[in-house]
């Protein structure tokens, strides 16, 4: 079957137009490329207001996994939503959904991954350079939905700058035990003078992954297999003051959806309670969870995605930088489903989507710089099929920001506003809804000694209520519920101070964060009915509080090992009121104690991490078990005929315990994997 590639759009090719006559003529020497951050001022870590979490180089090679979820659970602070092995989201601070906000390189990730955990988010991890995990008023450029905070995915696609020498890249391959699976991947950038192009592929086969020992219901999770094929190709113009590029990436997924929920399909309701009876069975009567099994559905997903990009130097008087970002993508999975060993689409999800920001760097004004920006989107979602739970609708998002920054002596304080206005046009008899909202958020960073600092951050933000939670009504059995929407949904509103003291330098070095997070009228899906693992839940508000702690302390011992301790802690609670207080899927408590070690070409790790058990639950929420994980890294670096090359060897759950992922929807149906063991090389050139 052919298959139909979008075209650029009017509004790409217009800034296209608008900035290509900006760029300077052809000329042997570019400009060092703008360094490209989470952050709207470009700061470094050290500078930020809030923690920031980086992963980059030889750290990040190690921490990559199949999904960005998995790939981040190890930052303090963060978790992952986990669906067997082929979507996973991160979950920050407890939070998760459209209170994180996904971007590649400053453009939102337009896929389905924000409506469902069992949607995979249409980006490769392995194919990105480095990642950034940013809260507080920087986070605003982005949204002041993002509750949680922003996680920005830096890549190749579009080359800012030629190749030092005409040609550069990278090849990649692993193999795993635990799921019998095998990837690769290369990048390639080549381009001389102006001009510069850049193309990258991937592909993974990974089949159902082994778990611990002691799992009733077998050695490995059927249908968490996993399988991706990815691939970009990108161009760009570069002037003495600035480049400007565009890319077109497709992914293509094929993955299982662990515990299969076909024994539900019978469910329907009477008023506000399940009824999952057939032929007369009683509610809550036994399923037949083995014939469930015999055709676990999948999800069959293919993602269209074109980016643009752009930075110029002093673009007109009294601005010294500009930056656009703009994208479209065309996207869609169906859930394959089994009935009489026969595979049919159950429910088809698709979704063009857009949007586009521009970010206007000002010349210092009165010792203040700043950033002011204007954000757009727009989003045609619609399903077909049998789970047809959410009605076509087309969602309209507009905003404007600023962010600001001054520094006098050893304190630099930053401010961040923005304006958003939405609007959700829905097919159906439900009526259109619209919503606007304001955040704002102040921080100060104090240098009270070298190299050390103390900063907080005031922020009181607006998250706008999403499609899925005012339209939807029907069930999803990947995620064993029926979905109810509220129509009558407000913003919310979250008030929060953050706090954190840094040494950034010297043989003991830290990072200590602690956070207080009050959210009037929190939208959360409210359980109202339960038949053994099946809910009926509902979407309402009620106000809720998040607090924790995170952080890291890291000593260096001698001249080749060093000991880091690092663990976080987040409580979750309801306020006062009739109903329960625990809110749900809140990851449990951690603390880990890693030793690392570097000599001549060797490098190397071991970690050992508990995770407590989580016995603080909703209602029709069941308690988990604790765990314990050993861990180890070895890599070595050499070169051939000049041509660096690294081979590293991973060890995950070394003593194969069987451990579940609270945040999991499925967690019962899909422990996280057994012991693994993962080897891999790089070659660069």
């Amino acid at each position: 079957m052919s298959r139909r590639y979008p075209v650029p759009t009017p509004l790409m090719l217009g800034l296209v137009l608008a900035f290509g006559p900006c760029l300077a003529r052809a000329d042997d020497t570019a400009l060092t490329p703008v360094t490209v951050s989470a952050s709207a001022l470009t700061l470094g870590s050290a500078q930020m207001s809030t923690p920031v979490s980086v992963l980059a180089g030889d750290e990040l090679v190690r921490r990559r996994t199949a999904t960005l979820g998995e790939t981040l659970a190890g930052e303090p602070g963060m978790a992952a939503s986990h669906f067997g092995a082929g979507a996973s989201r991160p979950i920050i601070r407890g939070m998760d959904g459209p209170r994180v906000k996904l971007l590649s390189d400053g453009s939102e990730i337009m896929d389905a991954s924000t409506i469902s955990p069992d949607h995979a988010v249409a980006l490769e991890p392995m194919l990105s350079r480095q990642i950034e995990v940013l809260r507080g008023p920087s986070a605003l450029a982005y949204g002041g939905g993002a509750l949680g905070g922003v996680v920005n995915v830096l890549d190749y696609r579009i080359p800012t700058a030629p190749p030092a020498h005409g040609v550069e890249g990278s090849v990649e391959l692993t193999a795993d035990h635990a799921a019998r699976g095998a990837a690769g991947a290369f990048e390639l950038t080549a381009g001389s003078g102006n001009f510069a192009v850049h193309a990258e592929g991937l592909a993974r086969d990974a089949r159902d992954y082994r778990v611990g020992s002691g799992w009733a219901a077998g050695s490995r999770v059927a249908g968490s297999y996993n399988q991706t094929e990815s691939g970009s190709f990108g161009m760009s113009w570069v002037g003495e003051r600035g480049y400007l590029g565009l890319a077109f990436t497709r992914q293509q997924n094929e993955y299982g959806l662990p515990g299969g929920g076909h024994e539900y399909e019978a469910c329907h309701l009477h008023g506000g309670h399940l009824h999952c009876g057939e032929d007369g069975d009683e509610h809550g009567g036994e399923h037949d969870h083995d014939a469930a099994l015999a055709g676990t559905p999948y999800v069959d997903l293919d993602s269209e995605r074109w980016d643009l990009r752009g930075e110029l130097l002093e673009p007109f008087a009294g601005f010294s930088h500009a930056r656009l970002r703009a994208s479209h993508t065309d996207y869609g999975h169906d859930e394959i489903e089994h009935e009489d060993g026969i595979a049919s689409v159950g429910t088809r999800f698709r979704s063009k989507a857009g949007d586009a920001r521009l970010e206007l760097e000002h010349v210092p004004l009165g010792g203040w710089r700043g950033v002011i920006g204007l954000q757009t989107g727009r989003r045609d979602f619609r399903t077909d099929g049998d789970e047809v739970y959410v009605p076509p609708t087309i969602t309209a998002k507009h905003a404007a920001f600023l962010i600001e920054e001054y520094t006098f002596a050893d304190w630099r304080f930053e401010a961040g506003l923005r304006q958003e206005w939405q609007r959700i046009d829905v097919d159906g008899p439900e009526h259109d809804r619209s919503h606007r909202g304001s955040s704002v958020s102040v921080g100060a960073v104090w240098d009270f000694a070298p190299q050390h600092s103390l900063s907080t951050t005031l922020s009181r933000t607006r998250r706008l209520p999403s499609a899925e939670e005012l339209y939807a009504d029907g069930p999803h059995t990947a995620t064993l519920t029926w979905e109810r929407g509220n129509p009558d949904l407000k913003a919310e509103t979250a008030h929060n101070i953050d706090l954190t003291l840094q040494r950034r330098a010297g043989p003991t070095t830290f990072s200590i964060s602690v956070f207080h997070n009050r959210i009037d009228d929190y939208i959360h899906a409210r359980t109202l009915d339960a038949d053994e693992d099946f809910r009926l839940i509902e979407y309402a508000q009620r106000d809720a509080r998040f607090s924790g702690v995170e952080g890291a302390l890291r000593r260096q011992l001698d001249a080749i090992f060093g000991l880091t301790l690092f663990g976080d802690y987040v409580r979750a609670r309801f306020d006062a009121g009739a109903g329960d207080r625990d809110l749900p899927r809140i990851p449990a408590h951690r603390v880990g104690l890693r030793l690392d070690a570097k000599w001549n070409a060797w490098e190397a790790e071991a970690e050992l991490l508990r995770v407590g058990r989580q016995d603080e639950v909703a209602e029709f929420e069941t308690s988990t078990p604790g765990y314990n994980m050993l861990n180890l890294d070895l890599s070595y670096r050499g070169r051939h005929h000049g041509i660096p090359w690294q081979i590293y060897l991973k060890g995950s759950n070394l003593t194969d315990e069987l451990a579940y992922a609270h945040s999991s929807f499925i967690k019962r149906a899909a422990p996280l994997a057994g012991r693994n063991l993962s080897v891999g090389i790089r070659v660069s050139f």
